[in-house]
């Protein structure tokens, strides 16, 4: 199902530049999400709560004499999630050069590992539901370390680092750094490489960082079937072995139904103290260990609105079902 985006655009001549661009768009989501792990828990937070979300995002960009495209992006975003709502917030600024098939990349960052293709589903939410359910559909999110990756902040600094990509017909490449201000421990280096044949994208992504489980290689495969679009997922996370296989299907020409399924390995406390520094919480092992699986529908409704609902069932036996409206501008 197509994914529409409109934007506002704003054209502004000067002496000292050939032409300026400010594009505003967005996208607003809200729905009803049932979370049985709130019913267990003694958080006060009910079972069934509101989930939304409002972003507004602001891209500008400017080309040099010389043919250099300098630009940047933010974004402010207001969200509610179990029974919690929030204000809008500002975000970082990431800044860019590009020319050519090179783009080098500054403050917060995309993130190699973030940016490689086939990581995430193919919904608008690009996880199950209406807000992601959590995103334990992705292979490189294990053991209760999720995120743990540069990836471009909505709500906070993000990275603070370095990234350059590069561009020419099939063959992309990514490649990103940063050092969380200097913090001992805390370096990220990362990489992701992807050629697209026909229609298939194969794609190869690693880190190496001291953040725990944070060491990956991700491996992913995607391609269309006429209605039909496939999808394989491996990550090695620093030991944690977690693969996943998705499939989705048209039906019609307004919807879509997609499904998928996890499974992941567990790593024992003693290979932990044994080779993996004893400064790891050997309590927080194997919560993420077996199969997780779940089901999305998208129902295009027209003017770039869609309905979309999704069940989930992780690892950890906590269920979700969630089901609202998104729509983008």
């Amino acid at each position: 199902m197509k994914k529409v985006l409109f934007a506002t655009t704003a054209l502004i001549a000067t002496a000292s530049m050939a032409a300026a661009e400010v594009r505003i768009s967005g996208y607003g989501r809200f729905g009803v999400d049932y979370n049985d792990a709130n019913d267990r828990a003694v958080n006060g937070v009910p079972s069934t709560t509101i989930t939304s979300r409002l972003r507004l995002q602001f891209d500008m960009s400017t080309e040099t004499d010389g043919g250099v495209v300098l630009g940047a992006r933010m974004r402010m975003q207001s969200e509610s999630r179990d029974n919690a709502a929030g204000t809008g917030v500002w975000n970082a600024a990431r800044f860019y050069a590009s020319y050519g098939g090179f783009t080098l990349g500054v403050g917060n960052i995309i993130g190699a590992i973030e940016n490689t293709p086939g990581m995430y589903l193919e919904t608008r939410t690009a996880g199950t539901g209406i807000d992601g359910a959590g995103f334990v559909s992705l292979v490189t999110n294990v053991n209760n370390e999720y995120f743990n990756w540069d990836a471009y902040s909505s709500a906070g600094a993000g990275a603070n680092g370095v990234e350059v990509l590069y561009s020419s017909g099939a063959f992309n490449g990514h490649i990103s750094y940063s050092t969380r201000n200097g913090a001992i421990g805390l370096d990220r280096a990362a990489v992701n490489v992807s050629y697209t044949f026909g229609d298939w994208t194969a794609a190869l992504g690693a880190q190496d960082t001291d953040i725990a489980w944070g060491d990956k290689v991700l491996v992913t495969l995607q391609g269309d079937l006429g209605q039909y679009g496939v999808r394989l997922a491996y990550a090695d996370n620093e030991g944690i072995s977690k693969w996943g296989l998705y499939g989705n299907m048209d039906i019609g020409a307004a919807s879509n139904i997609l499904v998928w399924v996890t499974d992941e390995d567990a790593v024992s406390a003693a290979d932990v103290l044994a080779g993996r520094g004893d400064n790891r919480d050997t309590a927080l092992l194997d919560r993420g260990e077996g199969t997780s699986y779940g089901i999305h529908y998208s129902y295009d409704l027209g003017g770039g609105a869609s309905f979309e609902a999704g069940w989930r069932e992780s690892s950890a036996d906590n269920t979700t079902v969630q089901a609202g409206v998104y729509f983008s501008f």
